[in-house]
């Protein structure tokens, strides 16, 4: 392990399983700690096998995207082998971190008064899906209830739509970041006091803070704010694929876009000559729109409106995103030779210059290193996985 890295030396033990604590998990690992994950016997974190119709005997791709740079163990917890392996970890580490339902590591008797006496320097980092308390802090967390909850998914950018769950885990990404900013801001006031705490985070809450402009504007006002359905804003197809167009930041950007399109000046139509018009008529403005964008090529618009400084981006699937040479400069596609095959995945978004983030460790089978970590705090293996 790299003794340079910013999170050298600090050891974290790893409790969770899916996305939302590993992608946290991963996140510190990837910047030097030492995260020794705890498995349960014989099956593992769920996402190992999340993957359908993988070759038998393969790490699934979801478990390798969450998993690299951590070492495996398994540990029957419910075992007075098991239990003892535990609590030795736990004394000699600087973070726990779990993300089961509330009351689920107290059972087990690893709950934070529990070990904060056994380790007063701990922090004890828990992602629940709705709180620590209250009357939903029993209910099962997803990241799509996540979004229907808190009125993420409620919001659309033209009404009309049916109501649909976004495709990309928002929540449980979102809330895994707030968890490792939790941990790195008790690391920090541990340094002052010399004491550790309980940081968590949900879900739910994520979500809220992700829309905290728009809940401000509700609260405050009492106005709803959708930055989708603004009415110089919107996805247009062309003759060969789609435009992405955001009318903002300019002084007047109708008759910018206006000119890019080659067409009289928009802004001069009393339908739309002012915001509240543009809103008032935006089908009409938008019919005009799409039917300009269908007549050229994506290269064409990017082209045009790139000339008036307007802000614009092609449509483009993930495959094609990840094979863009801006992707590969930005260092955001890592790849080694895992146990059994190539692994590659996502990088670290946050590039720092003396720690540039590698795949030390690969994603490991289950309890790969299960005798390697339970020698180091004087166990033998067997019995406390068993």
């Amino acid at each position: 392990m790299p003794d340079d890295l910013p999170l050298s030396g600090i050891r974290v033990i790893d409790f969770t399983q899916v996305m939302m604590g590993p992608v946290a998990t991963q996140m510190l690992a990837d910047y030097g700690a030492d995260v020794i994950k705890i498995e349960k016997p014989g099956t593992g974190d769920l996402s190992r096998t999340a993957f359908p119709n993988d070759p038998a005997g393969l790490l699934g791709p979801v478990y390798c995207s969450l998993n690299r740079n951590k070492r495996s163990i398994v540990l029957d917890t419910r075992s007075p082998e098991g239990r003892e392996a535990v609590l030795r970890l736990v004394a000699t580490a600087d973070v726990v971190v779990n993300n089961f339902r509330a009351g689920v590591m107290e059972r087990l008797g690893f709950g934070y008064e529990a070990l904060a006496k056994l380790n007063p320097r701990l922090i004890y980092a828990v992602g629940t899906g709705f709180g620590l308390t209250g009357p939903y802090a029993h209910k099962g967390g997803q990241d799509v209830l996540a979004q229907a909850m808190s009125g993420v998914m409620h919001r659309r950018a033209d009404p009309h739509l049916p109501l649909a769950i976004h495709s990309t885990t928002f929540a449980d990404y979102s809330a895994g970041m707030h968890l490792v900013q939790g941990v790195l801001l008790a690391l920090l006031q541990r340094a002052k006091t010399g004491r550790g705490q309980r940081i968590s985070v949900s879900l739910l809450d994520s979500m809220l803070a992700a829309q905290t402009q728009e809940a401000a504007a509700h609260m405050m006002r009492g106005r709803e704010v959708n930055w989708g359905a603004m009415p110089l804003s919107g996805v247009f197809p062309t003759r060969d694929g789609a435009v992405v167009l955001v009318g903002a930041f300019k002084a007047n950007p109708l008759a910018d876009i206006s000119r890019a399109l080659e067409i009289d000046d928009l802004s001069t139509d009393p339908r739309f000559a002012a915001h509240a018009d543009q809103v008032a008529n935006k089908p009409a403005l938008h019919a005009i729109f799409r039917e300009r964008f269908a007549a050229e090529t994506t290269a064409h618009w990017l082209d045009r409106l790139e000339a008036q400084d307007l802000l614009c981006a092609p449509v483009r699937s993930l495959a094609e995103a990840l094979d863009d040479e801006q992707t590969a400069i930005n260092g955001m596609v890592l790849e080694v030779d895992g146990e059994k095959e190539r692994v590659r995945v996502v990088g670290s978004p946050v590039h720092m210059e003396a720690a540039p983030v590698a795949i030390r460790i690969p994603p490991a089978d289950l309890g790969r290193h299960t005798a390697e970590v339970l020698a180091e705090i004087g166990l033998g293996a067997a019995r406390a996985a068993e």
